[in-house]
């Protein structure tokens, strides 16, 4: 998401609310919003109009508690909520993605929307914050890509994306590797084999002999997840339709122990996830400091093509 990301993987979760209230009601009607410049569009995904799409649950709110609600264009229907023109600016927008509390908590609301929809018919995920002055504007996006978003929705119709992370830990693996040099290093001479030498080793000596083999160790790590992710790669070529990958993740946004060197996103036949699961299955078992994470099956996040700029605030 992997589940995309940006923020990448999360999981799903209830909508929550953020920031100040909105300043204008959520809940009125469409031709009142498209008139109302204190609330924009925000878009959070696009589907087939007549789908299941428009039958959103009603318990289910965008973000700020927003009541979602679609926007229909001929055979396209995107799937919406109101929010507050200054939060969503491009100004408002750059403070909140500066915090990293309130972007969890839009990237979770984004995706439980994305993912509720997903689960009753195929949907294009929309990047994070996008957003249109407007109902009609949303109406002439759908307009003017309808035919590549049409092509789209053929396209991954059947799929889902799941997510693959290889991770290294290079402390993972020198623990790993301890037990086994500490009964090599504190274990009695074989029998016949030659005296200890008179002299211990000296101390500067047996620091840069560290250092050494932790530098070795890492090194190992690295080179041992790499030869994981290619065999990831080979393991499923037959089994997804497309690949996709992502900037590995780093500080935060990585999740558990390591350092994150490969973050691929797979489309993957709905009838074969199962196939792919059992194919990565033990992958890394064995290999010290070497960690798999396969997340998913999600909506195909990183395979959707993001809304053209023209239109947004």
């Amino acid at each position: 998401m992997n589940r995309p990301t940006p923020a990448a993987e999360e999981t799903a979760a209830s909508p929550r609310t953020l920031g100040r209230p909105a300043e204008q009601p959520a809940d009125q009607p469409p031709e009142q919003q498209e008139s109302d410049h204190s609330r924009i569009s925000y878009v959070y995904a696009i589907g087939r109009t007549g789908t299941a799409l428009e039958a959103s649950p009603p318990t289910l709110t965008g973000l700020r508690d927003g009541p979602l609600r679609t926007v229909t264009s001929g055979r396209l229907t995107a799937l919406v909520s109101s929010v507050p023109a200054d939060a969503f600016s491009a100004e408002g927008m750059k403070a909140q993605l500066e915090d990293l509390t309130e972007l969890e908590a839009i990237a979770r609301t984004h995706h439980a929307v994305v993912e509720a929809a997903y689960a009753g018919t195929m949907v294009l995920p929309m990047r994070l914050a996008t957003v249109y002055l407007d109902d009609a504007r949303v109406r002439s996006m759908l307009d003017e890509r309808g035919a590549e978003f049409d092509a789209l929705l053929a396209r991954l119709e059947g799929h889902a994306e799941v997510g693959v992370k290889v991770y290294a830990d290079a402390r993972a693996a020198a623990a790993a590797e301890a037990p086994a040099a500490a009964a090599g290093a504190s274990g009695a001479p074989a029998p016949g084999s030659p005296a200890p030498a008179a002299s211990a080793v000296s101390p500067g000596r047996a620091y840069l002999q560290q250092r050494r083999a932790q530098r070795r160790t890492h090194r190992d790590a690295y080179r041992a997840a790499g030869a994981v992710a290619a065999d990831v790669r080979a393991r499923v070529a037959d089994l997804a339709r497309d690949m996709v990958a992502h900037r590995p993740q780093q500080g935060e946004l990585a999740s558990g122990t390591g350092e994150n060197i490969a973050n691929e996103a797979y489309l993957v036949p709905t009838d074969r996830i199962g196939e792919f699961h059992r194919a990565l299955k033990g992958l890394a078992d064995g290999v010290p400091g070497v960690r798999v994470e396969i997340t998913g099956p999600w909506a195909p996040y990183s395979f959707a093509t993001p809304p053209a700029e023209s239109g947004k605030p």
